[in-house]
């Protein structure tokens, strides 16, 4: 169940996570507006924008998933107490460890989210920031993201368009963003604003219909 968090967080309620645990399995979480749009936890983007809201571990350890999963693209087995050690941070303190912090981080941001208490499912890619996100970067860095927006090329078939808008717009609502600050950030991605609006409202509907 996602429930919003401040700054336009989105929180994963996990089963719990039986301890003690040395293995978990990793599956692919796909989503084909995120697959399509998002960044590889490999990229430049997310070493330049994502690395102060996630912090150096969460984010070292989404590009080990990410390996991971390009190796294994059914599914693979982690073992928890060497990644922790390979990350250089401890699993001691179970659930408040540094390492479990860094997992719990990962499904907070809607990169990941439980399967169940031994199973996660994690994104290949990273959403772009939403606009609270970077409201929370350095000055210069949201500049640079500003530059880096405005210099992406449009996408010219309409009907491509209205259908990533719509999908777009279900997964933002899902992460816990409200329908204004979607609407706005649909805006921001360079979608029209008459299709933003309608992409919001047939989210809402949707996410009501399911209910």
């Amino acid at each position: 169940m996602l429930t919003e968090t401040p700054a336009g967080e989105a929180r994963d309620e996990p089963p719990t996570l039986q301890f003690p645990t040395e293995r978990l399995t990793v599956v692919a979480w796909p989503d084909p507006v995120i697959d399509e749009l998002g960044h590889d936890p490999r990229s430049a983007y997310v070493e330049q924008f994502w690395l102060s809201i996630l912090g150096p571990s969460t984010v070292w350890l989404l590009r080990r998933l990410a390996d991971g999963l390009e190796r294994a693209p059914e599914g693979f087995e982690l073992d928890l107490p060497d990644t922790a050690r390979a990350l250089g941070v401890g699993m001691r303190g179970g659930r408040q460890s540094p390492f479990m912090r860094s997992l719990e981080r990962v499904c907070r941001f809607g990169a990941a989210r439980w399967h169940s208490p031994t199973e996660l499912a994690v994104r290949r890619r990273l959403a772009p920031l939403t606009r609270a996100q970077i409201e929370r970067l350095p000055l210069p860095l949201q500049a640079e993201h500003r530059h880096w927006t405005e210099s992406r090329p449009t996408h010219p078939d309409p009907a491509q368009l209205r259908e990533r808008a719509d999908q777009l717009a279900r997964t933002l609502l899902e992460l816990g963003e409200d329908p204004a600050s979607t609407e706005r950030q649909l805006h921001r991605w360079r979608f029209h604003p008459a299709m933003a609006h309608a992409a919001v409202i047939q989210a809402i509907e949707q996410l009501a219909a399911a209910d």
